[in-house]
């Protein structure tokens, strides 16, 4: 029985009270939990309120009081649909073994909309019947209603009670142990997974770590992996193997928590091998992940890959792999190697300015292949070359200078005049370059020259000009240097006399010089004959 309180409260609920008194009413009501005859009578009238409000609390107070009577307004509201079915649907699941029963048999008369809502508020009810009844739904044939149950049911997990939480994953590992001889429909089995991950269910480790492998849905391996968890801190080999596949793949609902798991792992040496296939991990999440674990490790191996990441669209990876390959013995020696081979001269100035602060530790082998390399590439004309010569100068200016100059002068003995010229020009560029140098690249240049004796042809000819500028600055050193240059023809000296001969003053007397040179060494040929006519028609007989 009622007391006098109760009855007032109940009287509160009558439609001539104000709409906010009948809300505040149905509150409190719901509060108190009195279970009454009159109570049962007034909630139910109350589900046909004016006020959407006071229906919508009157709801849920019929659910907390498990007022049975309230059943056939309940599935009535749920048929109808709209914003008060999923409290109806909730309130009937709370009403017990009835309650379930008549859901269960209008889950099968309703629109999939419905269905979703009934299999949601099932699992969300509390109840044992209706907590069976959300289990039996993880397998209903609707995928919709598989999620709405599971969804539900993990909402549900965190105030389970331990037993209930027991007889959930038994159920759900029931469920992935029978698809051996029946296979669940696949919303089901992510459903089952997914509820396992949430419950943390130790007994599920090994579903989940067959569930990770490719193959697989996607949504599937995502939740065995958050299943996993903590569990995966230290795997063994094969089950490593099958994390770094995880991490590596092009998914990242996969990639993710793959690589949170990895994140706390520790890289033994044994396992370095299987590591390093994360370096070409699909995203460039993995990549950065392997750097963090292997990048200071100083292997061939570790080098090698940390050279593939300098070809990765990511800038920043990029310049965090040269930052790490700079450290590592292995390192710089990968990234000399990786400068011999440069496919552009970009790519090669980036290595070579790389290498600038440890270039002087490189060996005396490697120095010669640097080198080489560059000479090759500077003769063919290739830009490469400028970036080997900058690490080879930053290395031991005074050292390259020297082998540029025996690589001239032992092509020059040669008579592969040409060739030296390229070396001469390289080291006429700088402006400390001495007198014999330029000579030297001065007379090579003649060697090579057209010698065309027209006047138009002259003026355009560089090497003349090269001699000018060398006669005006060195004319003692020219002379002498041109006079002992026994490699030297006299058709080439002819070619300078002729043409510094008309010059004026020191030029002029150059030009002397080089006829009289040519008219002494075969005095009876006929250049020696024009040579001394040369001679005479400048006034310099």
């Amino acid at each position: 029985m009622l007391d006098a309180t109760g009855k007032k409260l109940l009287r509160l609920l009558d439609p001539d009270s104000p709409a906010e008194v009948r809300r505040a009413a149905a509150v409190v009501l719901g509060e108190l939990g009195l279970r009454d005859p009159e109570v049962s009578r007034a909630v139910c009238d109350g589900l046909a309120d004016p006020d959407a409000a006071v229906r919508s609390l009157l709801l849920t107070v019929a659910g907390q009081l498990r007022v049975e009577p309230a059943l056939p307004q309940l599935l009535k509201k749920i048929e109808e649909g709209g914003e008060e079915s999923e409290l109806a649907a909730l309130a009937a699941a709370k009403l017990g073994a009835k309650g379930t029963k008549a859901l269960q048999d209008l889950m099968h008369k309703v629109a999939p909309g419905l269905r979703r809502r009934i299999a949601g508020a099932l699992a969300a009810a509390g109840t044992a019947s209706a907590g069976n009844a959300a289990m039996d739904a993880l397998l209903d044939k609707d995928p919709g209603v598989v999620d709405a149950a599971a969804r539900a049911l993990s909402a549900e997990i965190p105030s389970m009670p331990d037993a209930a939480k027991r007889l959930l994953g038994d159920h759900l590992l029931g469920l992935l142990e029978g698809m051996g001889k029946t296979p669940l429909p696949p919303a089901s089995e992510l459903a089952a997974v997914r509820l396992l991950a949430a419950l943390a269910e130790p007994r599920a480790e090994t579903w989940f770590w067959d569930r990770i492998q490719p193959g697989h849905p996607v949504e599937v391996r995502a939740a065995a992996l958050q299943g996993l968890g903590k569990s995966a801190a230290a795997p063994v080999k094969d089950r490593l193997k099958r994390l770094l596949a995880c991490a590596a793949d092009g998914d990242f609902r996969v990639a993710a928590p793959a690589l949170m798991i990895l994140r706390g792992v520790a890289v033994s040496d044994r396992q370095l091998p299987d590591w390093l296939s994360l370096f070409e991990a699909g995203d460039v999440a993995g990549r950065r992940l392997a750097l963090e674990k292997l990048g200071d490790r100083d292997t061939a191996e570790v080098a090698a890959a940390l050279l593939r990441q300098l070809r990765h669209a990511d800038r920043a990876l990029r310049d965090d792999a040269l930052t790490h390959l700079a450290r590592l013995g292995a390192g710089r020696t990968a990234l000399a190697e990786a400068l011999l081979a440069a496919e552009s001269p970009d790519a090669a100035w980036t290595l070579a300015r790389t290498q600038e602060p440890f270039v002087g530790s490189y060996d005396a082998p490697l120095r010669e292949r640097l080198f080489a390399q560059a000479s090759d590439y500077h003769e063919a004309g290739d830009r490469r070359a400028e970036a080997l010569l900058h690490l080879l100068r930053v290395a031991d200016a005074p050292g390259l200078r020297d082998r540029l100059e025996e690589r001239a002068a032992a092509l020059r003995k040669k008579k592969q005049y040409d060739r030296a010229l390229v070396y001469l020009r390289l080291l006429t560029r700088d402006p400390a370059c001495g007198a014999a140098i330029r000579l030297e690249a001065a007379a090579c240049a003649l060697k090579v020259s057209g010698r065309d004796l027209s006047a138009e042809a002259r003026a355009a000819d560089p090497t003349l000009q090269q001699f000018t500028r060398l006669i005006d600055n060195h004319e003692a050193e020219t002379l002498e240097f041109v006079t002992k240059a026994k490699w030297l023809e006299p058709e080439e000296l002819f070619y300078l006399g002729f043409h510094f001969a008309e010059k004026e003053r020191a030029e002029k007397k150059f030009g002397g010089e080089m006829l009289r040179l040519v008219a002494k060494g075969s005095p009876k040929s006929k250049l020696a004959k024009d040579a001394k006519s040369k001679l005479r028609g400048e006034g310099l007989e």
